[in-house]
Parts: structure tokens; C-alpha cells; sequence
């Protein structure tokens, strides 16, 4: 898994195209204010069913922890393939995803996921600070 995380003002997407046929027809235009943005990939091996807990436990971990850090409690997940090698395949990816936002809405999050296999447009405002953009690779 790799994880490219910010805390933002800002971010807004809007659908654009699909990437993936069997994607869901999702028309959407969103903003959230005062967020954590999760770029996330899912690789091949994260499939593994060892691995996959491992990798949903540290992601789970670093993003509260991401959030906690400026006192966030809202959360983007925003699936993001071109941070790595070998992508684990699409189905896996999405149940990840969507298993992440359940937990973390559970704890106290409000979360957002942008449209899973769309190209979306986004508008990113990121903080200042060195801890508002961390690279993480699980």
C-alpha cells in the first residue's frame, strides 16, 4: 500500500471519466473543507489475506494519526493508481476503500470517498506546514 496524505482547507473533485466499465454511473461534484486527502493505491501483494490485515490495520493507524495531528475530523479517501508498481485488482481495491471509510465513520470520522474507477478533477489547498503533505508506504 502506498498512502499520499495531506491536510487541507480544501478539496473539491468532480467526476470526469470512467476508467473502469463496470464502475457505477457516479455524476459527482463534492467540496470538503478542513480535511485529511487520502491518495491511496492498493497494490498485488496487499491482496494477500495476511497482508491485507496488516495494511488496512497501518493505514487506519496513519491516517487517524494524520488527522489527529491538526485536530481533523474529516477524511477523503481518493483511490489513486499511480503511486506504485503492480495494482491489486480493482475489486479488492474498492471493498479496501470502502471498509476504511465504514471504520473510520465509526470512530468519530465523517468520510467521503470520490467515485471509484473515475479520472475526477480535483482542487487541492494544502497547508503550509511540513506535516500537512507525508508519504507513506506500508
Amino acid at each position: 500500500m502506498k498512502l499520499l496524505t495531506f491536510q487541507a482547507g480544501r478539496f473539491a473533485w468532480k467526476s470526469h471519466s470512467k476508467t473502469l466499465p463496470e464502475a457505477a454511473d457516479e455524476e459527482v461534484e463534492e467540496e470538503v473543507r478542513d480535511t485529511v486527502v487520502v491518495f491511496l493505491h492498493a497494490e498485488a501483494k496487499d491482496a494477500e489475506e495476511e497482508e491485507r490485515r496488516r495494511v488496512f490495520r497501518h493505514t487506519l493507524k496513519h491516517v487517524k494519526w494524520l488527522a489527529n495531528k491538526r485536530g481533523l475530523t474529516n477524511v477523503v479517501l481518493h483511490s489513486f493508481t499511480h503511486l506504485g508498481a503492480e495494482n491489486a485488482p480493482p475489486g479488492f481495491a474498492e471493498a479496501l476503500i470502502e471498509e476504511l471509510a465504514e471504520r473510520l465513520r465509526g470512530t468519530g470520522y465523517t468520510v467521503w470517498s470520490t467515485p471509484f474507477g473515475w479520472f475526477c478533477s480535483w482542487d487541492l489547498e494544502v497547508f503550509g506546514d511540513s506535516l500537512a503533505k507525508v508519504w507513506k508506504e506500508i
